[in-house]
């Protein structure tokens, strides 16, 4: 009620006032009242007694006019404006709440963070896009039936280290995060080590899904039977290798890494992470298990159907390798990355002649030649001419910031005439001696 002795009645408490009063008047009962109303019978009791008493003034909230118990303290929300503004600038409402509470102690709503954010000029609320739709695909029963695999090629370190690519295998029945290692492009060998690390923690998996790119399928070639090297190790390995048509059908792992590069970057950042090395320590460590406990969910089934492995490790080294195929001289020598290998072999070493051998090249870079299971003996010989090396679009921009970190610009020495040219004063006058 204003200075004027008029009450101020918002729709729902007029109707309100109008059920109660024919409540009071004997027209309805308070049963009917409290279904009309949809109240319990108490309430309305209660109601009808402050109507008696104070008449319309009796139906209105107590608490118009009134601050919140619950309205957070100026002090409060002004320091939250300032680390808003300073040490998590950038973090969107959601993240900067759970950081506000882990780091701050400061509870408070992601909702109520947001509206205070946008009030202050600090959060642009989104526009909601039209979406194309996307019909949602049941998850897989059991963990490790189904990993989902992915890069995500991003500026990680804001500007402080080098621009390098994430690797993700996620699972698709639990969203669980098996793998996360940062590389400086996506790379076979960036998954085969992703692969090497899933069956050491977890055993062999059942099926793969990942994108179209040329490290999973070979797109340009007649054979339906041609396979990449990835391909390859999956077949030897019993794991099915699945390519999605388009990115929304892989939108489990196309999610996380969304969440990653909004999450994961402010993360690096709060730690002052800057490079490769001691991000993978820290995705290993700590990020990694706090992302499942976060996000991850329960699976429908609870057994795991990942295959236990029982592969030697030199077994599984040469299957999760480069393996290319030459074939053996008389005189036991091949050619493989512009350099020359002689099979050193006891005795005549006729078998081996015009023998197809497999030249392996592991994670760490060394090279077994295979033939029948069996690795050879070898030296190198000597170099040949190097050869223009073949990128695809994704390795381009490594390999041309390489070149040019490396390439030194050409100064003239100090005898080179151009440092002795006499400059003459074209005005013809001479500068005063000061």
């Amino acid at each position: 009620m204003n200075s004027r002795g008029l009450l101020e009645m918002n729709q729902k408490e007029i109707e309100r006032c109008a059920v109660i009063k024919r409540t009071c008047e004997g027209e309805l009962k308070q049963s009917q009242a409290a279904k009309k109303l949809n109240l319990s019978t108490r309430q309305v009791k209660r109601l009808c007694r402050s109507y008696k008493r104070d008449k319309a003034a009796g139906i209105v909230s107590k608490k118009r006019g009134k601050l919140s118990n619950r309205k957070i303290s100026d002090a409060i929300l002004s320091k939250i404006n300032t680390l808003a503004t300073t040490l998590y600038l950038g973090f969107g409402p959601t993240l900067m709440s759970e950081k506000l509470f882990e780091r701050d102690r400061i509870k408070i709503g992601k909702e109520a963070l947001r509206q205070f954010l946008i009030q202050e000029g600090l959060w642009k609320a989104k526009r909601e896009k039209i979406k194309t739709i996307h019909q949602q695909r049941e998850r897989r029963s059991c963990f490790g039936e189904l990993i989902q695999i992915d890069g995500s090629p991003h500026d990680w370190f804001e500007g402080r280290g080098p621009k390098c690519c994430l690797i993700v295998f996620i699972d698709d029945a639990t969203s669980e995060v098996l793998y996360l290692g940062f590389e400086k492009a996506e790379t076979t060998r960036a998954y085969f080590r992703g692969l090497y690390k899933i069956i050491e923690t977890y055993g062999i998996p059942l099926g793969f899904y990942s994108d179209r790119h040329g490290i999973f399928r070979v797109n340009q070639c007649d054979n339906p039977e041609a396979q990449t090297q990835f391909g390859r190790a999956c077949e030897e390995l019993g794991i099915e290798l699945i390519n999605a048509n388009s990115a929304q059908a892989k939108g489990r792992v196309e999610r996380a890494n969304k969440t990653f590069q909004d999450r994961l970057i402010k993360e690096l950042r709060l730690e002052n992470i800057s490079d490769i090395e001691t991000a993978n320590q820290f995705l290993e460590e700590k990020y990694r298990k706090k992302h499942n406990q976060r996000f991850a969910k329960i699976a429908r089934e609870p057994q795991r159907v990942f295959v236990p492995n029982t592969l030697t490790v030199e077994k599984l080294m040469n299957i999760i390798s480069a393996q290319h195929k030459r074939k053996a001289s008389k005189n036991l020598e091949l050619s493989f990355d512009n350099k020359i290998y002689q099979i050193q072999n006891e005795g005549k070493g006729r078998r081996l002649q015009q023998a197809t051998i497999t030249v392996c090249q592991t994670l760490d870079n060394k090279i077994y030649l295979l033939y029948k299971g069996k690795r050879l003996d070898y030296k190198i010989f000597e170099c040949n001419q190097k050869r223009p090396c073949i990128v695809d679009e994704k390795l381009l921009n490594p390999v041309c910031d390489k070149k040019l970190k490396f390439r030194k610009t050409a100064k003239p020495k100090e005898s080179h005439p151009w440092r002795h040219i006499p400059i003459s004063n074209k005005s013809g006058l001479k500068k005063a001696s000061l």
